[in-house]
């Protein structure tokens, strides 16, 4: 067993507490599907008003516009804003509106019991056991803040939020970027040494360390896979069981 001691817990999602194929299986696909619905019901809403407008701002528009067929200059309709929208999933890009709009999908699908947000089994408990501890634990998610309080509130393994302190996501800057994190440990209130950092993605540790964090890489099943220089560069483990993660005590 791993240990550690910090006072604050910064966790990845994707790949580090809910299932890859979760993400791009479910949530994606549930997004693309009703989407348009969900424009159709709320257009003339004013948070969906302001979210299609700065959809229509991205540079991606110009492009997509160029690349689809049937599309007049001035066709600014749901048509329009849902065939961005896939494109824009089709292309994996994580961009802020998109983002917002994928988050009031899945909270109409997480309300009308479409959607169960999906945890490792070793999740709640780990979560319970580091609250015990007196850490503070902290989410870091590409998806946006609304969509990571739906996923941990309406879980498969029950409401996970009360364990949760602190929601952050790219508003906070790029998960790749050293800046991030420093921007993060900042909103703590936090020294970086004292937060140890979660995730399945290598050049996210990376960017963690050199903001000065402690980092962890999980390999889960599905995850992708790392290198022997990873695996000797980095702490590797399969789950939160075999993390020992004790309270730094304050001086």
């Amino acid at each position: 067993m791993t240990e550690f001691t910090a006072k604050t817990i910064l966790s990845d999602i994707e790949g580090t507490t809910t299932s890859i194929s979760f993400v791009k299986d479910k949530l994606f696909p549930y997004a693309k599907e009703y989407t348009k619905d969900y424009l159709e019901q709320t257009w003339i809403n004013k948070e969906t008003s302001e979210i299609v407008r700065e959809l229509f701002e991205l540079p991606e528009f110009e492009v997509y516009k160029k690349e689809a067929t049937n599309l007049g200059d001035e066709s600014y309709d749901v048509y329009t804003v849902n065939g961005f929208v896939k494109y824009l999933i089709d292309k994996d890009l994580k961009l802020g509106p998109l983002k917002k709009l994928q988050g009031l999908v899945w909270e109409k699908g997480y309300e009308n019991g479409d959607l169960k947000g999906h945890v490792y089994p070793d999740v709640p408990e780990a979560f319970k056991r580091w609250k015990e501890a007196g850490l503070r634990l902290a989410i870091y998610s590409s998806g946006s803040i609304k969509a990571q309080k739906l996923l941990f509130g309406q879980s498969e393994l029950g409401n996970l939020l009360p364990y949760i302190s602190g929601h952050f996501d790219t508003t906070s800057g790029h998960k790749q970027e050293q800046q991030s994190y420093v921007n993060i440990a900042k909103a703590l209130g936090e020294e970086p040494c004292d937060i140890l950092f979660l995730t399945d993605v290598v050049k996210e540790a990376e960017a963690a360390r050199k903001a000065g964090l402690q980092t962890v890489i999980l390999a889960r099943p599905g995850n992708a896979p790392l290198t022997d220089d990873d695996k000797t560069q980095y702490t590797v483990v399969n789950d939160f069981e075999s993390l020992k993660i004790k309270l730094k005590e304050s001086s």
